[in-house]
């Protein structure tokens, strides 16, 4: 086997492999060597098939093996051996087209290696940690939302008309073409209005009920409805409305508290505040990270890969003209054009990402098992009813464990260099906290 260099500009590198026709030959015969002992073959006993034999009806498909295990084994001792590391998977591809059994491999690898990134001097990285501590005003109106969740209903006035968000308690019976259908009746059912929990339109046309009342609800199923039977056809409702009743928030008291697992009311502020406060921390760890980069991207520089720095330019633009037209919701759209400012916040994303990953690599950093576990089951959680068929295609493709695992590295990263850095606290109010949040996107 031969490698040749024939491409070393900047970070650009281009290699010809040449594997002989001998070396395919002795690694096919290598193959059926050790595969001869179990072959079993009509006329012959087992392990006693010939090799000639062997060769003519297995040996197509065992060169094909044998040229991919070649080449890949003479790439990865390439890289083992020269030390590059490539930025992007290296384009492979043979250098003849006609190629037939009994011809030389000849195959062309080029790719674009990562830079030599220097070393990272941390001493005199200071760094300040904004803090906010829950007010009293700031408790009260979460206990007042909790309140709100937690809310009750009590009978309005007698002849007043309902409202939306009120809740009307009625007996109906559901019927398409005159004949009543299964799971369209019910008796005593609290249904408050506005929550869409029924077919559209039904809810709208009990506004304005009073209690006592009998009205017919005209609807249409919807044509993806699930019952078949049902799906596109018109439906008449015939409802009886037992009682009109108004939401009432639950009082801020040891019995509120109880409801979402507190011992009293005094434990549930405190419970409270803690939530707040680790919501602060998060927004105040994420300015933090923003000071951090900023001094990282000062420290260092150095060649970056053409091929990284398109892809992410390409991808900021892609990303800031969807959030410029949030009603294009799918990729049917024209080229977006790639400008200065997209390539410049480019340049930073990569040198960081480059540089957060080397130390990460040269410090041992890794994300557990557990960690993974973790982070897939928060995703999965997005998904209701189908999280057991999101995880297990998280597990079956590598590129979205990437995509879930790089974000935990560099966090993990981040924060060994945090315990690193010199940090002081400084107290400040929420909302000068929420400035500093709004100051991150404008940058």
């Amino acid at each position: 086997m031969q490698v040749t260099e024939t491409l070393n500009e900047g970070l650009k590198r281009g290699y010809q492999i040449t594997v002989t026709a001998a070396e395919l030959d002795a690694k096919v015969n290598e193959k059926l060597t050790e595969a001869q002992p179990e072959v079993e073959m009509k006329g012959f006993r087992k392990g006693k098939v010939p090799m000639a034999l062997l060769k003519k009806q297995f040996g197509p498909k065992l060169l094909g093996e044998a040229m991919q295990e070649t080449v890949d084994g003479a790439m990865n001792k390439h890289f083992e051996d020269s030390g590059d590391r490539p930025a992007l998977q290296p384009d492979v591809k043979m250098d003849a087209e006609d190629w037939k059994d009994g011809d030389d491999v000849v195959v062309n690898m080029t790719y674009e290696a990562l830079p030599e990134i220097p070393e990272l001097d941390l001493d005199g990285v200071t760094l300040e940690k904004l803090v906010v501590k829950a007010a009293d005003a700031d408790i009260d109106e979460a206990l007042e939302n909790l309140a709100g969740t937690a809310q009750n209903f009590e009978d309005r006035k007698k002849g007043t008309k309902a409202k939306d968000g009120d809740q009307v308690v009625i007996d109906f019976l559901g019927k398409v073409d005159g004949e009543a259908f299964e799971g369209g009746a019910a008796e005593d059912y609290p249904l408050v209005l506005g929550s869409n929990s029924f077919i559209p339109g039904f809810e709208d046309q009990l506004v304005g009920v009073k209690a006592g009342e009998e009205i017919e609800v005209k609807v249409a199923f919807p044509a993806e409805y699930g019952a078949e039977n049902l799906a596109g056809k018109d439906a008449v409702f015939e409802c009886t409305v037992k009682a009109v009743k108004e939401p009432k928030p639950a009082e801020i008291n040891d019995g509120l508290a109880k409801q979402f697992g507190a011992e009293d009311l005094a434990s549930l502020k405190g419970q409270v505040a803690e939530r707040l406060e680790a919501e602060y921390s998060g927004a105040a760890r994420a300015v933090m990270k923003r000071g951090l980069l900023d001094v990282l991207d000062g420290k260092v520089s150095f060649e970056l890969p053409p091929s990284l720095l398109e892809a992410e330019a390409k991808q900021i633009a892609h990303q800031l003209w969807h959030e410029e037209n949030p009603e294009v919701e799918g990729h049917d759209h024209p080229e977006i054009d790639v400008t200065d400012e997209h390539t410049k916040l480019a340049e930073r994303r990569v040198r960081l990402g480059l540089l957060l990953a080397e130390l990460g690599r040269k410090k041992e950093i890794e994300v557990s098992d557990a960690e993974m576990t973790q982070a897939m089951m928060n995703q999965a959680r997005q998904y209701p009813g189908q999280e057991r068929q999101f995880f297990e295609f998280v597990q079956q493709n590598p590129q979205m464990q990437q995509q879930i695992r790089a974000p935990l590295f560099e966090d993990k990263v981040i924060d060994y260099i945090f315990e690193l850095a010199e940090v002081s606290e400084k107290e400040v109010s929420k909302e000068d906290l929420q400035k500093a949040v709004e100051a991150l996107d404008e940058e």
